[in-house]
């Protein structure tokens, strides 16, 4: 498993293969099981189809470290358009955002600025946005740029962030971004990140998670649980019913094209449920991530391949 894991987080990274896979029509097909599509009408469609299944949504467009401001600003307004359009089909939907998109390896103030005005866009069309976390090396400045933005009274209501219950710093972020009102997605972490900072262990990461978890649970705000982990999903509803906390209380979320059967079974039971949709022409690293995070991933995969 943790060498699967490695081979395809190491594959993430590959240029030349990334160039060859964006560009194929076999990679696009390939991919299609994770990602909505390559354009904006994709992901629409997409997100409106899964608002009639019962399920929230939030949107992604994929891309990360952009090598220019040029290329953050035209990525944020991909975001920007994202923003006017949910608001004028009336999708259920709110935005993820990777800040390395925004310019964040460039200038720090940059990604600070394009987050600002995105927020600010967000508050006026009556939208949230989720910042995404990334590899260890940016969990403080991204947990900094939320909680500057977050201070704002005109913002507080539409930043959130995520947090990786795989960082030995997981719980003292947590504890201060509930501090500050600020609304978590909690998930395990999809990078490879060395023992100096990271649980090694799956049984200490799950661990982890369900003491965050239950810390969110017990939050007056409302958080979302993000995970495709059943022990994990069991847990936290096991928590909420001993200490009768309610179903509209907290949020499952999950990846589009992973456990669709847990999606549904947990919008029958009468717990929200956002499924996270990504989409845009630079898939390749996300869709290796997911195939590091879950064999289960691989093994469906090769049997579509196989069919005729």
């Amino acid at each position: 498993m943790a060498l699967l894991r490695s081979a395809f987080i190491a594959l993430s990274r590959n240029r030349m293969l990334r160039r060859f896979a964006e560009h194929s029509r076999a990679g696009t097909r390939l991919s299609s099981r994770f990602v909505a599509g390559l354009e904006i009408e994709d992901a629409l469609r997409v997100a409106a189809d899964v608002n009639r299944q019962g399920m929230l949504v939030t949107l992604d467009s994929l891309g990360e470290s952009v090598t220019s401001e040029a290329e953050a600003l035209r990525a944020a307004e991909v975001y920007h358009r994202l923003l006017d359009l949910i608001a004028e089909r009336k999708l259920q939907s709110n935005i993820s955002v990777k800040l390395t998109q925004m310019g964040l390896s460039l200038d720090p103030a940059l990604a600070g600025r394009i987050a600002e005005s995105l927020a600010t866009h967000a508050a006026a069309t009556g939208n949230f946005v989720r910042i995404d976390m990334e590899d260890s090396s940016l969990t403080q400045v991204t947990v900094d740029i939320v909680r500057r933005l977050h201070a704002r009274a005109d913002l507080r209501d539409v930043i959130g962030i995520v947090i990786q219950a795989y960082l030995y710093r997981s719980q003292a972020d947590v504890e201060q971004l509930l501090a500050d009102g600020i609304r978590i997605r909690l998930c395990k972490g999809a990078y490879k990140e060395p023992a100096s900072v990271a649980f090694p262990q799956k049984s200490d990461v799950d661990a982890n998670y369900v003491r965050l978890s239950a810390l969110l649970l017990q939050s007056p705000f409302s958080h979302g649980l993000a995970t495709h982990d059943e022990a994990m999903v069991n847990a936290a509803i096991a928590f909420a019913t001993e200490h009768h906390i309610p179903k509209n209380h907290f949020e499952f979320q999950m990846l589009f094209g992973v456990r669709r059967d847990l999606q549904r079974r947990l919008v029958a039971e009468g717990y929200p449920v956002r499924v996270y949709i990504p989409f845009g022409r630079e898939w390749y690293p996300y869709f290796m991530r997911r195939l590091a995070e879950r064999p289960a991933n691989v093994i469906f995969l090769a049997k579509n391949l196989l069919r005729k």
